[in-house]
């Protein structure tokens, strides 16, 4: 690992996207700190102090922490994640045919798709900047202050163009780090929003113990208890189920082929955090709505009210059961749509391989089918439980920050996947060096230009 480390300066191209991703970051992180206009800071930051690590700092956490200073970015990437999450669900359930067909298209299909995820992103964009707008001109603190200064027309106009704005500007900054950096573009901004929290965190912890309301013992019970949940989530998350597959020996001309021995690996968590990120986005709708209007009553049952003492998380019941349903929902759905056991069958009947004991063709996709279910059940258990991990440690040791089970999961996923395309990138650096070399000694002997 360190002498990979030190080829990365040795290689200008993955140097170049490297620096390009981290000039995006900061590019975004800029962002994060320019407000809306018109808006009053000292009333954002006591609204904030009163609902501390309530949902309003969840969602601050993925947007990076634009939301608790209002500014342009306080939309984040939820926008563009919904816009994913319908894409996947309606080519999922083949509600439209034109879909399927672009899925089948290859490159150009994505191509179409993604531009059509883009539009959807605008229109839930702004339909979340209007909510968002007029919810700021409702809101006030315990102590009356208003958020907005001047909540006119034109000020709503302004803001909701900005916010919008902001929000395509995000997704365009996560494209260009999938396309020219490293890593995936949405899961950095989200890993940079998570990671800006663990300085504080730290910092917080110290001045606790400074005026002696925590213990140095309990701190290190929660350093050993975090460094203990970050191991089993690494090694959960590296985690394979290895199928064998033998290949026939068949005889073409003079030559014998196939006689091999390989592997169909299938990971515990095949989702990564794909499931948690679709889970967070769709418990925001209520939780949202129900923040940005306090005061929302229906025959004078107190609806909002009642959202939040069913959605409140920590030691709501409802709360962890819906959230660990959708986990584990979108565990199996992200399973479907990319991994086809009777597509693989076939593919492997075609090239003369069989897994051991089981008859190839649809007893194959059977087998791999159930296989894949009972290894999505146990990664989708242990997600869901990392997922409510905060909740028990704010309620019953008491954890003084919001740094635990889904933040660690996300951080842990991208940095492995991270990881994993700078391994490639220096994998295949070295094999055109190695081309290279022989072309030299080629045109020398050879005198081939």
């Amino acid at each position: 690992m360190l002498k990979n480390f030190v080829d990365i300066f040795k290689i200008p191209q993955l140097q170049k996207k490297i620096f390009f991703t981290l000039l995006v970051v900061v590019a975004y992180r800029v962002g994060t700190m320019i407000p809306l206009p018109g808006i009053n800071m000292e009333a954002v930051k006591s609204m904030f102090a009163v609902q501390k690590n309530g949902f309003l700092d969840f969602l601050n956490m993925f947007s990076g922490g634009a939301l608790n200073r209002m500014s342009i970015f306080s939309l984040g990437v939820m926008p563009y994640i919904n816009a994913s999450i319908i894409m996947s669900l309606v080519q999922g359930a083949h509600v439209l045919p034109y879909l399927d067909k672009l899925a089948n298209e290859g490159d150009y299909g994505r191509k179409k798709l993604s531009k059509i995820t883009k539009l959807v992103t605008l229109v839930i964009g702004a339909m979340h900047s209007f909510g968002l707008t007029m919810a700021l001109t409702k809101m006030s603190t315990p102590a009356k202050m208003c958020i907005v200064i001047d909540p006119s027309s034109s000020w709503i106009m302004l803001t909701i163009i900005t916010l919008v704005t902001g929000t395509v500007l995000v997704m365009w900054l996560g494209e260009q780090i999938t396309e020219r950096g490293i890593g995936n573009g949405v899961s950095i901004v989200i890993f940079t929003g998570i990671v800006e929290r663990l300085p504080h965190a730290v910092i917080n912890i110290v001045k606790l113990v400074n005026v002696e309301e925590l213990s140095v013992f309990f701190v290190l019970i929660l350093f050993f208890i975090v460094v203990g949940v970050l191991v089993l989530v690494v090694w959960v998350e590296t985690a394979q189920r290895k199928i064998p597959i033998h290949y026939a020996k068949k005889i073409v001309g003079r030559k014998m082929y196939g006689g091999q021995t390989s592997f169909l690996p299938i990971k515990v968590d095949q989702s990564g955090v794909i499931a948690v990120i679709f889970s967070v986005s769709i418990l925001s709708a209520p939780l949202a709505l129900a923040q940005f209007t306090p005061n929302w009553t229906i025959w004078n049952f107190p609806l909002t009210k009642k959202i939040e003492q069913l959605f409140s998380g920590g030691d709501s019941v409802i709360y962890n059961l819906v959230y660990v349903s959708l986990i584990i929902f979108f565990c199996y759905f992200y399973n479907s749509i990319s991994f086809n056991p009777k597509e693989l069958s076939e593919n492997m009947k075609k090239s003369a391989g069989f897994i051991p004991g089981i008859r190839p063709g649809e007893p194959t996709s059977v087998y791999i089918q159930k296989v894949l279910e009972r290894i999505t059940l146990s990664g989708a258990l242990f997600v869901a439980s990392l997922a409510v991990l905060p909740d028990y440690l704010k309620s019953v040791v008491k954890a003084p920050f919001f740094f635990g089970g889904t933040s660690l999961l996300i951080v842990v996923g991208v940095s492995l996947d991270t990881v994993g395309q700078i391994e490639s990138h220096l994998i295949m650096r070295h094999y055109e060096g190695f081309v290279k070399d022989g072309s030299r000694i080629k045109g020398r002997w050879f005198n081939v230009k």
